[in-house]
């Protein structure tokens, strides 16, 4: 069973069941490591993840070691006595995760569609949390309709969340329509209920962001935590070997060359365009952008990037 959760997905739709196995590989991705590993990813700019914060727990007489800096001096000059203050480590940090389920995600080229990995991404996020005793909750929209979910701390409230990624994605198909502006509108709906102080992830190919959507991530940014993720294909990179192909969009079908050393330049050039000006956007955010294709096991990245042997 770990063998089938630890490979890449596969196929054009998601699996509800491989999204529920998902739990057993989320043990070995720790979120508490997100603000070293994070922190790597944003270049030259400066990450405002905040990890858990720290609350006031009580005021105890000062012992040989405690730090100066947490001696409670109200305390000590009514008691004459030094005392210092405690704290703990907050248990309130809600998790939202934003999945892309939109037309722009429903395309692939060999393993598996982007909306697919998007799932996997998203469902395996999401046992990460609640396995580390957060309130998980979420949004799924794919352009015409949107599902959410408020932040529990219940296995429960996870499988609700997953079966609306999976109903969501099998909505998906060549004649679907979008007739809402998607992303933008996701995150203004991401905002309405999102508590400041929250971890939010945002699993998308950002395709369809603009200077609104940017907008609301700002806004998002200035209160609480949020990683993007992108999702890519490597068609969308680069184009395949030289060589006659047959292309469709659904309903007219045309043969392309992809031997033109020109169009292919054009090709990668506006890929890299693109992924440049996603960077320059959410860096003086401080929001790190992981980058993942289809052709990885989400399991295996996170692994990497939040195990345990970090």
């Amino acid at each position: 069973m770990y063998d089938s959760i630890s490979s890449p997905p596969t196929g054009a739709y998601s699996d509800l069941n491989q999204l529920i196995r998902l739990r057993y590989g989320a043990r070995d991705i720790k979120l508490k490591n997100q603000r070293k590993a994070f922190s790597l990813l944003v270049g030259p700019y400066h990450t405002k993840f905040r990890g858990r914060g720290i609350e006031f727990e009580e005021v105890r007489r000062y012992q040989a070691g405690d730090d100066i800096r947490s001696i409670d001096w109200r305390v000590t000059a009514r008691t004459g006595k030094a005392h210092t203050k405690l704290f703990q480590e907050e248990r309130e940090r809600p998790v939202l995760i934003l999945v892309d389920q939109s037309r722009s995600m429903f395309f692939g080229s060999k393993t598996c569609f982007k909306s697919v990995m998007a799932a996997h991404v998203a469902s395996l996020l999401a046992w990460a949390a609640l396995q580390q005793n957060d309130r998980v909750g979420g949004l799924v929209y794919n352009g015409k309709e949107h599902a959410e979910l408020r932040p529990k701390r219940k296995a429960r409230n996870v499988l609700r969340f997953i079966n609306e990624i999976n109903r969501l994605n099998h909505s998906l198909n060549k004649e679907f329509e979008t007739t809402a502006k998607g992303l933008d509108d996701a995150l203004e709906e991401l905002r309405r209920i999102t508590r400041p102080g929250s971890n939010l992830f945002i699993v998308s190919d950002f395709k369809r962001l603009t200077e609104k959507g940017a907008k609301n991530l700002y806004n998002l940014s200035l209160h609480n935590d949020i990683s993007a993720i992108q999702v890519f294909d490597p068609l969308e990179q680069e184009l395949p070997v030289k060589g006659y192909y047959s292309i469709t969009d659904g309903e007219d079908r045309f043969m392309m060359y992809t031997g033109d050393s020109t169009l292919r330049s054009q090709y990668h050039d506006s890929y890299q365009e693109h992924s440049e000006a996603l960077k320059q956007l959410l860096g003086p955010m401080g929001i790190p952008l992981i980058q993942l294709s289809t052709l990885e096991s989400p399991l295996h990245y996170f692994r990497n990037l939040l195990g345990k042997k970090r």
